[in-house]
């Protein structure tokens, strides 16, 4: 699909995104998408204080796109300059040269007639019936909600009271935002989904028991009519050990197994999701490209246990180095990146001469000691980040070629 075809989605009214769930890079955003956007990240966009998800990695929904499954996030924008909360449905289609390309397209939803509940105030609990042997027998913790009283919880079920830890009486006098650690803030979440069409993938959150501790909790909220009252029935699924599973898995992805630095893929992550070409020029970084003086002939004579001691070594070294907020990347072999925010080319300079003078007094027993060439650049306004790496990596080319052991800008 061309730049051309993109365009023409300008003319929908609602917003549209087109993401890449691989780099997480939004490729096209139209008209109505860049209104509620303004400048805010795709990032603080899925992780607001409105929003809510089922998959904090987007990579993680393909499969079920593919399965046709119905997948809505909710996310934080700006309307009126006020932020506030936005329905999306997402969908999978495919475009080159991009891949799988994910659309995120905004629901325009009515508040449904008729959700405001009349005697939930009085709600009993009937113990005959389909509706009493679904909720009262269910392994699943459950919970009804009125959303018209500011999200008092009416009733709650044995699972529910027993991964809480309250009783019935203690339940029901708790409101959503009580167990949420949103706070209030799930109240515009809540309303948000009360508006939304059944079969949706349920969304995360993470919810405060009666002991204090956290879990991490998938819940599935919609509108019900019991005995006459409208409320929502909201059903949990505690999946902390997924969550923790999850959190190391995206650990391992983003950093180098043998340094435990950020890798080359969470560089761009880390890049693409800040707009480069408007960045003010008070916060313009520079960019250090070390690289590992004859490292073949380390491997060569003592072996690739010894390069990896090396490698470790260097890279403790680099971030010990470092600035607070700078950031450490293995790029790959011996070749290690620098982002330093906000640093001028004088000062990334000096940075670059700690780094290379702190290397050549490294000690490894059985080893010689080793030095690094580093190329330094500052990020220029309007520049692409693959133009500052070939600035970066022909200053690099240059050290290496004038003796190595060197530090030069591009």
């Amino acid at each position: 699909m061309s730049q051309n075809s993109f365009d023409a989605l300008n003319f929908i009214k609602t917003p549209v995104w087109l993401i890449s769930p691989v780099s997480e890079q939004i490729l096209f955003a139209n008209t109505a998408a860049t209104d509620v956007m303004r400048n805010k990240t795709l990032i603080e966009m899925r992780a607001g204080i409105y929003s809510a998800n089922a998959q904090t990695v987007l990579s993680m929904y393909v499969p079920d796109l593919k399965a046709d499954q119905e997948i809505v996030e909710i996310w934080t924008v700006l309307r009126d300059q006020q932020e506030s909360t936005l329905s999306c449905r997402l969908t999978l289609t495919w475009f080159e040269p991009y891949g799988d390309v994910i659309v995120f397209e905004g629901i325009t939803l009515q508040t449904p007639s008729g959700l405001k509940a009349t005697r939930s105030a009085t709600y009993q609990r009937k113990k005959q019936g389909f509706y009493a042997r679904f909720f009262l027998t269910n392994s699943a913790p459950m919970l009804l909600i009125d959303p018209s009283r500011d999200g008092q919880i009416v009733d709650a079920n044995v699972a529910a009271l027993n991964f809480y830890g309250y009783s019935h009486d203690e339940m029901c006098c708790k409101h959503t935002w009580e167990i949420n650690t949103l706070g209030r803030n799930i109240l515009p979440i809540m309303t948000e989904i009360a508006r939304l069409p059944g079969g949706h993938k349920p969304l995360n959150f993470i919810h405060r028991l009666a002991d204090g501790t956290t879990r991490h909790v998938q819940t599935y909220a919609g509108p019900i009519e019991i005995y006459g009252d409208k409320l929502m029935l909201c059903i949990i699924h505690d999946i902390t050990e997924q969550k923790r599973l999850e959190q190391e898995l995206e650990h391992a992805a983003l950093r180098d197994s043998m340094t435990g630095l950020l890798n080359r893929r969470q560089f761009y992550l880390i890049t693409e999701q800040t707009n480069l070409s408007h960045l003010p020029t008070q916060q313009q970084f520079s960019l250090l490209l070390v690289d590992t003086d004859h490292f073949k002939n380390i491997n060569d004579v003592f072996g690739h246990l010894k390069g990896d001691e090396v490698l470790i070594s260097l890279s403790r070294t680099l971030e010990s180095c470092c600035r607070e907020d700078d950031v450490v990347f293995r790029w790959g072999g011996e070749e290690f990146v620098i982002l330093l925010p906000k640093t001028s080319l004088d000062t990334a300079m000096q940075v670059a001469e700690t780094i290379r003078a702190a290397v050549a007094r490294i000690t490894i027993p059985g080893l010689p000691r080793f030095t690094v060439s580093i190329g330094v650049a500052r990020h220029n306004p309007d520049e692409s980040i693959d133009d500052l790496f070939k600035r970066v990596d022909d200053a690099l080319y240059r050290a290496k070629n004038n003796g190595r052991n060197k530090v030069l800008a591009a």
